[in-house]
């Protein structure tokens, strides 16, 4: 032990770290936030006895105190000693990039903490964390309270500062072998599995590594046993391509939106308003995105947008939702005329997310199969609380994601989808989301990832409820209100042994007709997922 961490762990001292977002806005809109955070952290470590000692300052000039580029980063950890107990403590959106390197060396225990709060993405920012560190192979622990002052949170730094590690309950998991698949669903999934890896597919990535999202990257050599290929294609192309695009084709897009009942609530101002114009490109980006994936022969995509592209173009999610829904606007050859995917929709994962692109192709395929409606979505594991009335009493989680959910999972489909201006902090052009209220019903949740350099495989049943439109307003309020939301009750599965377990930000979802066809499907993609490679464990109730 170096003489710097033998006088820290003497002095029973913690230092803290504050990883950020790029983006200057997003870092200043959430420093409040994140300077009451570490007030509690404060208060919860010197109650047991321990000071607390950040790692770097607050920078009058940035207005915020978040590590906010991977220089940065490597800045602060050389001066850091080595052995040191430390906590990440997150209250935004952070890129995981901006530490890795530092925490891949550290010697001393690592713990990453987060706020539960849907309206501070730490909780969201810690989960991508945790699971870039898993992917890592970096040892570490997590936790997560609304005030820091509650038993599990205290229980778990007390453990933390004495042992270096916190134990969490995850009995909820088990592996596939464990589960009993009746013999026809077995035979299915083999069967697909074996098809998709002789006949093979090709994922079309346009930029790699959104956001720092070092876990939402599958290495080659883990992801070409599944029979899944990488083009890897620039979003470059993709805005060249939109320049292509005739403006009586974009038009035609957005009359077709129209046409089905969707509603834009357009303004004047471009800068705090949803204009038609933003709404335009976004259909020349549509249109530029299929062709391109057929120019490719890809079978799936996945647009970075975040960064690059942002400065460019109005966001991609209204682009994205519609390549996921199987109803959507035509589009066709330059040269011949012909439609493009007829009567399909184009899987489409969200921030370049190669685990959820694997999971979207896959689904999309097997459901199909199955007579099931193959639209999937990936969203954001953004919050929870518990919800009674008279005819609910469950944890109800809020999966939320910036606009790239297909209609054909909200109530009223199209005619209940509507389009908002993107929030500023984070999409300085604009763009419409493509937001509504997920339908009630029976989906298989699901998460790839990977872990000791192998692809791992989580799945499990959610019940999507409705909501009084008050208590979904509200938690529209609480987190983003422009965004597309699903109220989903995971089976089986508490609050804690899901933020213990889960190794992303994303969890992707898939409806069946009827909580019976969705356990069939749940397996029966488990096979498969199992036939491919990937080590299957199954979560909660079925």
């Amino acid at each position: 032990m170096s003489k710097t961490a033998k006088t820290a762990k003497t002095a029973r001292t913690v230092y803290l770290l504050a990883n950020g977002d790029l983006r200057v806005s997003a870092n200043r809109n959430c420093e409040a936030a994140q300077v009451a955070m570490e007030q509690q952290i404060g208060a919860a470590l010197k109650k047991l006895g321990w000071t607390v000692k950040r790692a770097h300052a607050f920078d009058p000039e940035k207005g915020h105190g978040f590590i906010d580029s991977q220089k940065y980063g490597m800045e602060i950890f050389r001066g850091l000693p080595p052995e040191a107990p430390l906590i990440v403590a997150e209250a935004v959106w952070q890129y995981s990039h901006h530490i890795l390197h530092g925490l891949s060396t550290h010697k001393g225990p690592i713990l990453t903490l987060a706020n539960w709060s849907g309206t501070w993405p730490g909780l969201v920012g810690m989960l991508n964390l945790n699971g870039s560190l898993t992917k890592a192979s970096i040892k570490y622990s997590t936790l997560w309270s609304e005030d820091f002052t509650d038993a599990f949170f205290l229980d778990g730094l007390r453990a933390w500062l004495k042992k270096g590690k916190v134990r969490h309950d995850t009995a909820h998991a088990r592996p596939l072998r464990k589960v009993e698949v009746p013999a026809s669903t077995e035979k299915l999934g083999r069967r697909f599995a074996k098809k998709l890896r002789h006949e093979k597919a090709i994922m079309g990535v346009f930029d790699e590594g959104c956001m720092g999202m070092y876990n939402a990257i599958i290495p080659d050599e883990l992801l070409h046993p599944t029979g899944v290929f990488k083009e890897r294609l620039s979003q470059s192309s993709l805005y060249a391509k939109m320049l292509t695009v005739k403006d009586e084709e974009a038009r035609a897009v957005l009359d077709w939106y129209l046409s089905r009942g969707m509603r834009f609530q357009f303004g004047p101002n471009e800068e705090t308003d949803l204009t038609e114009a933003q709404v335009l490109q976004q259909c020349k980006m549509y249109i530029a995105a299929v062709r391109i994936a057929d120019e490719f022969g890809c079978a799936t995509i996945g647009i970075q947008y975040q960064q690059g592209l942002k400065d460019l173009a109005p966001a991609s999610d209204l682009v994205e939702g519609t390549l996921n829904n199987t109803e959507r606007p035509p589009v066709y050859h330059e040269q011949t005329g012909a439609e493009l995917f007829a009567g399909e929709a184009l899987p489409h994962f969200n921030e370049v997310d190669e685990c959820a692109g694997l999971d979207g192709l896959v689904t999309h395929r097997i459901w199909r199969e199955l007579g099931l409606p193959p639209e999937n979505t990936l969203h954001d594991l953004r919050w929870g609380r518990h919800y009674k009335d008279d005819t609910l009493d469950a944890y109800v989680w809020v999966f939320l994601i910036s606009g790239a959910a297909p209609p054909a999972h909200f109530i009223g489909g199209w005619s209940g989808a509507s389009g908002e201006r993107q929030p500023a902090m984070y999409f300085r052009l604009g763009g419409s989301t493509l937001k509504g209220i997920s339908k009630p019903g029976w989906v298989v949740w699901s998460r790839v990832y990977v872990a000791k350099d192998s692809l791992r495989f989580d799945t499990g049943l959610a019940e999507v409820v409705e909501l009084p439109r008050k208590e979904t307003e509200e938690r529209w309020r609480l987190t983003t209100p422009q965004w597309p939301v699903m109220h989903a009750v995971l089976q089986g599965i508490s609050r804690d042994q899901m933020m213990a377990r889960h190794k992303s930000n994303h969890i992707q979802v898939a409806y069946g007709t009827d909580k019976a066809s969705a356990r069939r499907a749940l397996l029966a993609k488990a096979v498969a997922m199992q036939e491919l490679g990937l080590q299957v464990s199954v979560c909660g109730d079925l």
